[in-house]
């Protein structure tokens, strides 16, 4: 379920942003190997890294970038985890850092072929039913 909209927000005219980590694969060439337009309606993407970037061996930079990129991110916004698993950690740490835990990302359900919202709360307290697993 999609959660309430702020308020705030609205009256501010400010729309939620869907952080798109890193550009998709062929982008640079004009033909992206997959449609993330469903996501636009979640708010307004914004790319955040071409295509082409990793981390190879020293991350400070990277992180040093991905900080900059992110610093207005809220908890209304989403992430769009696309690219290399290294820049997805980082930038999930990095979202989670600025909103106490609490953020939002977009999953692809490729049965539905449509994005779903998934509400994280690093921090949620609760039992673990190990029977259940």
């Amino acid at each position: 379920m999609l959660e309430s909209i702020n308020y705030k927000d609205l009256k501010e005219g400010r729309k939620p942003t869907v952080y798109v980590i890193q550009e998709i694969a062929g982008t640079r060439v004009g033909r992206p190997k997959i449609n993330i337009l469903g996501a636009a309606q979640y708010g307004e993407l914004k790319f955040l890294l071409p295509e082409l970037s990793q981390i190879i061996f020293s991350p400070g930079p990277m992180i040093f970038k991905l900080r900059k990129l992110l610093k207005n991110f809220t908890k209304e916004d989403f992430l769009l985890l696309t690219g290399d698993p290294a820049l997805i950690l980082i930038a999930g740490v990095i979202a989670s850092e600025n909103t106490n835990g609490k953020f939002k990302l977009l999953k692809w359900d490729k049965q539905e072929r449509r994005y779903y919202p998934i509400s994280i709360n690093i921090y949620e307290k609760g039992e673990i039913d190990e029977s259940k697993e």
